[in-house]
């Protein structure tokens, strides 16, 4: 059954879903489907739209207290990415040294001065490869800043889903534990997960996407949110575009699931944590503000809501310092 308010963007939504722009609309009319090239590079990456709707978020299962309780929440639109982040785009922002080298012009003053991630001691796709791969193991902090990098390379803000948009995107219409309904065997034709990926991210999109056209919306890596892990949140949650700020530094909220989680623990309304044991083997004090050495297992998709904030709303959500981690 389809949730409230979402068939009129829904009826839009599949009457242009085959049709893909080469660059990124900008006006309420043109929510569609598009493909955002990176400038100045080969690099490209999908978004799809994500209807306004309301839904029923969490569960009572009773074996899953953070689950709990059942509320209906409304949200805007806004655009997702097909796929996970991929390491063809993060390592532009990685490395500004590659990102000039693939360049095809000068990087702008903004990007040429933006503040880049510490070049890891360890290689960070922990011999799972690159191309076409999910980037993994930065922090929140770290996703966060790469939407920055986007920001300040496309001109359109992105950023982080909130739990709320991750759930309800990755449902795409169902209240079932999955969005392809109960049975958990059909899993495998949708995501990479322990028992099928062999112990290593897989190329992006080589499962079957979700309805609302998400590849690896469950499995592959697990994908940041902007939310804070309150176990008392849902009880006390906005019902309009709620977001839990992210005030300490853990636990934070990440979804779906990866290729090392098995698939009795991966589901719709599964919510998992970060945690400071991503950092053990880091020997910096503070810990780094960048990566997690011990996660191969995080990475993160983007967002762009379809009524953006203002610049200064921009400028503080992309300027919120890190908290130190010792």
């Amino acid at each position: 059954m389809l949730f409230p308010k979402a068939l009129l963007f829904l009826t839009l939504y599949f009457l242009v879903l085959d049709h893909v722009g080469s660059s990124s609309p900008n006006r309420q009319e043109e929510f569609r489907s598009y493909i955002q090239t990176i400038p100045g590079t080969p690099v490209d990456f999908g978004m799809t739209p994500i209807p306004a709707g309301s839904f029923w978020m969490g569960s009572d299962d009773p074996e899953r207290s953070d689950q709990s309780p059942k509320h209906e929440v409304e949200l805007d639109a806004f655009w997702m990415g097909t796929h996970e982040v991929t390491w063809d785009a993060f390592e532009l922002f990685l490395d500004k040294n590659y990102e000039l080298a693939i360049s095809e012009t000068p990087l702008s003053e903004q990007v040429d001065g933006l503040t880049r991630p510490s070049l890891p001691y360890l290689d960070m796709t922990f011999g799972m490869g690159k191309e076409g791969k999910p980037a993994v193991g930065m922090t929140q902090y770290g996703a966060i800043q790469y939407c920055r990098w986007l920001y300040l390379k496309t001109g359109i803000f992105y950023r982080l889903p909130t739990e709320a948009e991750w759930e309800y995107a990755a449902a795409a219409g169902s209240e079932e534990d999955y969005f392809f309904g109960t049975d958990s065997k059909m899993l495998q034709e949708y995501a990479w997960t322990k028992e099928n990926s062999k112990g290593t991210t897989q190329l992006v999109g080589s499962k079957k996407p979700n309805p609302w056209g998400l590849y690896d919306i469950y499995g592959n890596v697990l994908e940041w949110t902007s939310d804070q892990y309150d176990l008392e949140f849902y009880s006390k949650s906005p019902d309009k575009n709620p977001v839990n700020p992210a005030l300490k530094l853990y636990p934070r909220v990440v979804r779906g699931g990866s290729y090392a989680t098995p698939s009795e623990e991966i589901g719709t309304k599964r919510r998992y944590v970060s945690s400071p044991k991503w950092k053990q083997l880091d020997p910096q004090i503070p810990k780094s503000q960048w990566w997690f050495p011990e996660a191969p297992f995080i990475g993160l998709r983007v967002v762009r809501p379809l009524s953006p904030p203002s610049e200064d709303e921009i400028e503080a959500y992309y300027s919120r310092e890190p908290i130190p981690d010792y």
